[in-house]
């Protein structure tokens, strides 16, 4: 059975990059990729204007249906998926035993769900608030460009975005073998 593994992005700000190059790296290696947001449609990148189809909304995710769930980051994330919607599907994906995580300013949206308890998570930090943002959560900062604490897979940003695709393809491969 084909691994699948659910993006979710921002309708309205997502980051093109942190949702281009870890669908395309699953992808070219057979990874069914399916993509979430908060709204039905077309979802719009922030900067570049580029547009995705989105296969369904955050309601209708169940995390069981996936091998993995990855938030994307994005100027729009926390406007539109720091909310009940995506913690219930946090706390979903946490609890499943699959792989989960998110990238850039998105793993303040885990850490906001309650699913960080005990974890070490990275993510964007141009603030200089991520450290304070994930103690207060139970978690610890790293600062690297991608962190993986079990089934927990983070991602600092766009330049780690690559190495986010690569790194869930790789816990992928070997969980599922």
């Amino acid at each position: 059975m084909p691994k699948k593994v659910l993006l979710i992005i921002a309708h309205e700000g997502f980051q093109p990059m942190e949702y281009s190059a870890p669908k395309k790296v699953l992808a070219d290696a057979g990874v069914t990729v399916v993509t979430a947001s908060d709204a039905s449609g077309i979802a719009t990148s922030a900067h570049t204007g580029e547009r995705v189809m989105v296969d369904l909304t955050l309601l209708e995710v169940r995390a069981v249906d996936y091998d993995g769930i990855f938030f994307i980051g994005g100027q729009g994330a926390l406007d539109h998926l720091d909310n009940e919607d995506s913690y219930r599907v946090a706390r979903e994906a946490a609890a499943s035993g699959k792989l989960w995580g998110a990238i850039c300013v998105s793993p303040r949206i885990l850490a906001n769900a309650g699913v960080l308890k005990n974890k070490i998570a990275t993510g964007w930090d141009g603030d200089n608030e991520l450290a304070g943002i994930l103690a207060a959560a139970g978690a610890t900062y790293q600062r690297e460009s991608v962190v993986q604490d079990g089934q927990l897979i983070t991602g600092s940003g766009p330049a780690a975005a690559e190495e986010f695709g690569k790194t869930i393809l790789a816990v992928l491969t070997m969980v599922l073998a």
